[in-house]
């Protein structure tokens, strides 16, 4: 089963005295590993999925239904992830056009 990605996983972020940023919670999950998570997960997904169909094709299963929800359930991790990376594209065109 997928583990949903959580909201409340990514700790805020807090600058120090030297400018620098760090986690507010300590042991706290970044911005970038829960990315990273996330693109792992989701490659394994497509993975299985790869497996599936090919263990369909060569007659090693004949769950049907089984293959198909490892497919779909790739598919939607995929097109989730893709969502997240348009929004982030967006959110970077939208910082540039802050004016300074």
């Amino acid at each position: 089963m997928v583990d949903p990605i959580q909201a409340n996983a990514v700790s805020p972020i807090t600058t120090n005295a030297v400018g620098g940023a760090q986690s507010a919670k300590s042991g706290g999950k970044d911005f970038m590993e829960v990315l990273m998570n996330s693109l792992d997960e989701v490659n394994r997904l497509q993975n299985d999925a790869d497996k599936s169909v090919q263990a369909l094709y060569t007659g090693e299963t004949d769950d049907v239904a089984g293959v198909f929800t490892a497919v779909n359930k790739a598919g939607v991790a995929f097109d989730l992830l893709m969502e997240i990376r348009n929004k982030l594209v967006e959110a970077y065109h939208e910082i540039q056009q802050i004016r300074v």
